[in-house]
């Protein structure tokens, strides 16, 4: 017997960034995989498992910019 993973909506924020895994149509509109806000993808995605959260970002990405000193004189 297959493992099934389904999930909740309930799980993810409704501002949250997911990744979608899988292809998913609903009768109104077609979701390609990617990155989508929670609130945006319908329940049927996250109930058939296709949904995952993203891990979170380690770093400093907003300190991320040109080096100092590799900037050429004006």
């Amino acid at each position: 017997m297959p493992l099934e993973r389904r999930l909740s909506r309930a799980m993810f924020l409704e501002t949250e960034v997911v990744e979608l895994r899988q292809l998913c149509l609903t009768p109104g509109r077609m979701f390609e995989p990617g990155k989508y806000i929670a609130g945006e993808l319908p329940d049927i995605a996250f109930e058939m498992g296709l949904v995952d959260k993203l891990p979170p970002v380690r770093g400093h990405s907003e300190e991320i910019g040109d080096p100092p000193g590799d900037r050429s004189p004006t």
